[in-house]
């Protein structure tokens, strides 16, 4: 099981308290959010472009304390966070002057 940490306004879309738990077809952010828009629907477009399912410029992936972000979306993620020891963490950029 993957353990999700959602930012406050994700998860309250999402109706959640806490920590989602997931368990997708493969190890990685594609397969996971995948996951976590079946799972909860009404994150579609949220985290990702409907369309070309691209991270949405706001929002970033954390994976053992390291941005992955710019990684690619098919990267395995490590065992850490497949055993679930370790969360990946969908946290909400912020922006300003």
């Amino acid at each position: 099981m993957i353990r999700v940490v959602l930012p406050f306004h994700l998860k309250n879309l999402a109706r959640v308290d806490g920590e989602v738990l997931l368990d997708p077809a493969e190890p990685t952010i594609r397969a996971t959010l995948d996951a976590l828009e079946v799972k909860h629907p009404a994150l579609r477009g949220t985290i990702r472009d409907h369309g070309t399912l691209k991270r949405r410029p706001f929002i970033r992936f954390f994976v053992c304390k390291e941005d992955w972000s710019l990684e690619p979306a098919d990267k395995m993620l490590p065992e850490e966070i497949t055993s679930g020891k370790e969360p990946l963490l969908v946290v909400g950029a912020m922006a300003g002057g």
